[in-house]
């Protein structure tokens, strides 16, 4: 990691000081306090990823003022609005309600992960109501993330997948998107009525769905609860 601060590649560096400072070495934070900064709109939405993820509290002035930058792109603002959830703010819950009621599935699609990261019993309530969206990949979104708080309630939606139709009617890539969020929600979700499936999608053709499935398998069978064994 320390070898990576000497690359050419200003988000390389980045990155390398965010697993640094995950490493115990607090130093390397001002790193993404600069990179939060950038006039490079790539540079400062990978900064406010890492603020988020770093579950540092120091990073959400940073987070609020790129939020009230004119210079902020639309993938800024979106990232910042979920590094906030993912630091645990409730009061960015305006914010990201706004992105639940867009015209546009991708900014619900950001929405429904930002009320996952959020994780209150209002984000909850919210994720709950997104099962009933118009686009599958965003129901499929919001069931994950209800999976993720303890809610099998979007495994309904999961299903329709696998025996509504769905697939048959979808072009290849398309199809590849709808099985990875069906995997990544079933590794969340964690019924056996939906872990059947999963046997499934580890043969499918695609590399991308497979991982997925994989992944899904190792999150299932890891416990929730520290406390358990196994």
């Amino acid at each position: 990691m320390t070898a990576l601060l000497n690359d050419p590649d200003a988000n390389v560096r980045m990155a390398a000081a965010y697993a640094l400072t995950q490493l115990g070495q607090p130093e390397y934070f001002p790193s993404l306090r600069d990179g939060i900064a950038s006039k490079d709109p790539i540079l400062r939405a990978n900064a406010a990823l890492l603020l988020g993820k770093s579950g540092r509290q120091e990073a959400l002035p940073l987070l609020y003022w790129t939020l009230q930058q004119p210079d902020s792109t639309d993938r800024v603002l979106l990232q910042a609005v979920e590094s906030i959830a993912m630091l645990g703010d409730a009061r960015i819950y305006r914010k990201v309600w706004t992105r639940l009621i867009s015209a546009y599935a991708d900014d619900r699609m950001v929405g429904v992960n930002a009320m996952g990261a959020l994780g209150t019993e209002e984000a909850k309530n919210a994720l709950i109501t997104m099962l009933d969206d118009t686009v599958l990949e965003v129901r499929l979104a919001a069931a994950e993330q209800l999976g993720k708080l303890g809610d099998t309630s979007g495994a309904p939606r999961v299903e329709e997948v696998f025996t509504g139709g769905y697939l048959i009617q979808m072009g290849a890539q398309n199809a590849t998107r709808i099985k990875v969020l069906a995997a990544l929600a079933i590794g969340e979700i964690g019924t056996p009525g939906l872990a059947q499936h999963l046997p499934e999608l580890l043969q499918d053709p695609s590399q991308t769905v497979r991982l997925a499935a994989a992944k899904a398998i190792l999150r299932a069978s890891t416990p929730t609860d520290p406390t358990e064994s196994g």
